[in-house]
């Protein structure tokens, strides 16, 4: 599991973690993925194991903009007039959606590739001072790193394609920036207006002599993520993501936090809220460990030979 900082403890026995008779009220805001995704069964299935139960003493309340980010306000505000105990929320519209709909109600935050304290909704990750907490990390941290194993699994490459949107920019930069001392060929393709026609895209980064794929992170590429991964398996080119999932769905290789680990902490703190802890003095937790994960079924199927010093380093190969 991912470690992080932030100093929660473990949580107590499940049998203990409830008061009797009480039914816990859960909004989950989302703005690109369906309850069905594995990041809700993750966070459901931590309840589960701290001892909340849904339909005896949880109700999960699961809003969906799918993607339409205008639907957001409103959705909020309808967990709001249900009178939630906590909500949960992940993405930067949606955190900001939750905060503008209560001041009261406390707010779990996935702060993934938005700064909390920048747009106000926390004062410090130690003592973030209203009534938002949770967890923070932006993939731009890593996409130097990201981008270096990328050219070390392909040292010939000249072109690469880099897939980008509106929720991006930063990344984009970090690319930019550590091609400076790389010298490759940057092809930025940006995708706008869901859903993204990503097949597209593909065309387009194959008639202009992209050798490779790197793929920037976002909400709405995570929730197309098998359909990325098989574009690139199917045209033969190399591609490059922040989280496992892409890998395990026939992507080549990855190197970011555990996504799933990150919504399982944040179970631990919505367990936290509604065993009567203040979002206010519960401090912002950032990841510490990161994890790189090859897959090298599929760089045998698209004819590439993977360096023995980078598979010697992968946390898994599938």
């Amino acid at each position: 599991m991912a470690a992080m900082t932030g100093g929660l403890l473990a949580a107590p026995l499940a049998a203990q973690a409830q008061t009797a008779g009480t039914v816990y009220r859960v909004g989950i805001l989302s703005t690109a993925n369906p309850r069905s995704a594995s990041i809700y069964k993750a966070f459901e299935q931590r309840l589960r194991e701290l001892g909340y139960v849904e339909g005896q003493n949880l109700a999960i309340e699961f809003r969906y903009a799918e993607g339409k980010v205008d639907r957001l306000p409103g959705l909020a505000a309808e967990l709001v007039r249900l009178n939630v105990n906590v909500i949960v929320a992940a993405t930067d519209p949606a955190t900001r959606a939750a905060k503008g709909a209560t001041a009261s109600i406390p707010i779990v935050m996935l702060a993934i590739n938005y700064d909390p304290i920048a747009l106000g909704y926390i004062a410090s990750l130690a003592r973030p001072g209203a009534n938002v907490t949770g967890l923070f990390f932006q993939h731009r941290e890593l996409t130097a790193k990201r981008f270096g194993l990328f050219k070390e699994v392909l040292p010939t490459v000249s072109r690469v394609a880099v897939l980008s949107d509106s929720e991006t920019v930063d990344q984009l930069k970090e690319v930019e920036a550590a091609n400076r001392s790389v010298g490759l060929k940057l092809q930025p393709l940006e995708l706008r207006n869901p859903p993204y026609d990503f097949e597209s895209m593909f065309r387009v980064a194959m008639r202009s002599g992209a050798e490779a794929i790197f793929v920037l992170e976002s909400a709405f590429f995570f929730r197309e993520r098998t359909q990325i991964a098989q574009l690139g398996r199917k045209n033969r080119l190399p591609t490059s993501f922040a989280f496992r999932e892409y890998v395990e769905a026939g992507g080549l290789i990855s190197y970011g936090v555990n996504f799933l680990d990150m919504w399982r902490r944040a179970a631990e703190y919505a367990d936290k809220v509604l065993k009567g802890a203040k979002p206010s003095d519960l401090p912002v937790e950032r990841p510490t460990k990161f994890e790189l994960v090859i897959n090298q079924k599929t760089a045998k199927a698209i004819g590439l030979t993977i360096p023995q010093s980078l598979l010697g380093r992968a946390d898994e190969v599938i």
